[in-house]
């Protein structure tokens, strides 16, 4: 089984944005792609309180959905190792997921608390957008034994789709999403396996261009039939499907076939994973930068959301400028919390060292959580 770390002697030779990337130094276009991804996650969490009462923000919500969560889950599958663990990423498993979960875990619980509701600490239940680092710890501890298989990207769709039909497989330590996404993540591993990022980066500029036209043609037939079909999108609860959060009878699909529809999105999405790909800059451009601060933008933008979200602020019909308007705060959601200034502040948390959980010999520096760079000495 070919392994990330190592291409194989019968292998042509890489260009040379491919070896960079096979031997992790860093790439624009991957910066680029991590800072655009995570943007969109904090604007599908901004215009979310929108769409019970406008179709336009439900149209924008259900074409974000489509496929941002699964560009976010594939680029953290992109850079994740196949290999057996050694101690080292052992414990990047535990200083990069288990303890910030843990603190901001903690820290939600006790702002509730706070808040006036009872203080429960309950670690088997994710806290909004906490589930992402129990499933990315899965992920990464599953993949050294799922590349084993001969066909690990089938599998684990025949995972993600049956999951559906099991109503106890549910939100307890996020399994749902996590086999659910599962896909995407090894979708991405797949990614770094056909060496796409040296083949794109190498291609002419008439090429490229016919490409994005073909990703520009893609993503605006999926915002118009959202758009034309949004009742019937509505009645359907697509909604949930996206969510990948529960089984399919939960919300009314006892139905056989329902696990097709499943299907068929996952599909759609690994085709739109493909074509946001496209339309990344392909070199470094101004926020090119940002995108070392993914994780402190993942974790750290729901806090600023949340009295938007717990408030009856945006409850009700909103005037049209509204949603434009959150959009717009997202992006400067992002751009704020992407400084460096809060990664100086908030590393303790987000970050954590933790060198005393550690013998002396084996201790090591730990990297960006949710999409890895290797910025930290």
């Amino acid at each position: 089984m070919e392994r990330m770390s190592a291409v194989p002697v019968t292998s042509p030779p890489l260009p040379p944005h491919a070896a960079a990337a096979s031997f992790g130094q860093r790439l624009p276009f991957w910066d680029n792609a991590r800072w655009i991804a995570i943007t969109l996650v904090v604007i599908g969490h901004a215009i979310l309180k929108l769409i019970g009462e406008s179709d336009t923000a439900y149209v924008a919500y259900l074409f974000v959905y489509a496929f941002h969560v699964p560009v976010f889950v594939a680029v953290s599958g992109f850079f994740a190792k196949s290999g057996p663990p050694g101690a080292r990423q052992l414990q990047r498993l535990l200083t990069d997921l288990v303890l910030p979960y843990v603190i901001f875990e903690t820290l939600w619980t006790t702002l509730r608390w706070a808040l006036g509701a009872p203080f429960q600490l309950d670690y088997s239940s994710a806290s909004w957008t906490l589930w992402f680092l129990l499933a990315l710890l899965f992920w990464r501890g599953l993949l050294p034994y799922l590349v084993l298989l001969r066909y690990p990207l089938l599998f684990s769709i025949i995972m993600s789709v049956g999951a559906g039909y099991v109503d106890q497989i549910d939100s307890t330590f996020a399994l749902s999403r996590t086999i659910g996404l599962l896909p995407f993540f090894v979708f991405g591993w797949k990614l770094r396996q056909w060496h796409v990022t040296g083949r794109w980066l190498e291609l002419g500029a008439g090429p490229v261009w016919r490409w994005r036209a073909a990703a520009l043609t893609l993503f605006a037939a999926v915002y118009a039939i959202c758009a034309v079909f949004i009742e019937d999108l509505r009645d359907l609860r697509v909604r949930r499907f996206l969510l990948y959060d529960e089984g399919y009878a939960l919300f009314g699909y006892d139905q056989i076939w329902a696990g097709g529809i499943r299907l068929g999105l996952m599909i759609l999405a690994f085709g739109l994973i493909v074509a946001f790909l496209l339309l990344i800059p392909r070199r470094a451009v101004w926020f090119s930068t940002l995108g070392t601060a993914t994780m402190y933008i993942y974790l750290l933008h729901s806090v600023v959301l949340y009295p938007l979200r717990e408030t009856t602020l945006l409850d009700g019909p909103q005037p049209g400028w509204a949603l434009p308007a959150l959009i717009v705060l997202s992006v400067l959601i992002s751009l704020g919390l992407s400084q460096p200034i809060v990664k100086r502040v908030f590393r303790p948390l987000v970050e954590p060292r933790a060198r005393w959980l550690f013998r002396p010999t084996a201790a090591t520096p730990t990297g960006t959580i949710v999409l890895p760079h290797s910025d930290r000495k």
